[in-house]
C-alpha cells in the first residue's frame, strides 16, 4: 500500500511538473522574451554574457534617479507591448496599440506618486 502511494504521489508531481513547464513556455511565448526587440536581446545577451552588468547593483538614491528608472521601464514596458501587438490579427492590433499607449500615460501620469507610497 506504501509502495502504491509513493508511486501515487511521484506519478502527481510529474504531471504537476509537465503542466507547469508547458504553462512557462506559453507565458514565455506571449509575455517573456518573445516581445523584446531582437536587436536589444541580442544586446542584453552579449551583456549577460560578460557577467551581471553593475548597474543592476547601484542603488538610485535620489527621487530624480528613481523617477528616471521607472520612466525607463515604463517605456520599455511599451515597447515589449508594441511588439507584442505586432502579433496579434490585424483586425486586434489597434485597439491593441491603443491599448498599450493608454497603459504607458496612465503610468507615465501615476509614476511620481508612485514614488512616494510605501513599498508593499
Amino acid at each position: 500500500m506504501r509502495l502504491i502511494s509513493i508511486m501515487l504521489n511521484g506519478a502527481c508531481a510529474c504531471l504537476l511538473g509537465s503542466s507547469l513547464l508547458a504553462h512557462a513556455q506559453v507565458q514565455t511565448a506571449t509575455h517573456g522574451d518573445a516581445v523584446v526587440d531582437p536587436v536589444a536581446a541580442q544586446q542584453q545577451a552579449r551583456e549577460i554574457a560578460k557577467g551581471d552588468p553593475a548597474r543592476w547593483y547601484r542603488e538610485d538614491k535620489t527621487r530624480q534617479e528613481r523617477l528616471r528608472t521607472l520612466h525607463k521601464e515604463i517605456g520599455a514596458a511599451l515597447q515589449e507591448a508594441r511588439n507584442a501587438c505586432k502579433k496579434v490579427p490585424a483586425t486586434e492590433r489597434k485597439a491593441c496599440l491603443q491599448e498599450a499607449r493608454a497603459t504607458y500615460q496612465r503610468d507615465m501620469a501615476q509614476a511620481s506618486a508612485q514614488l512616494e507610497a510605501p513599498a508593499p
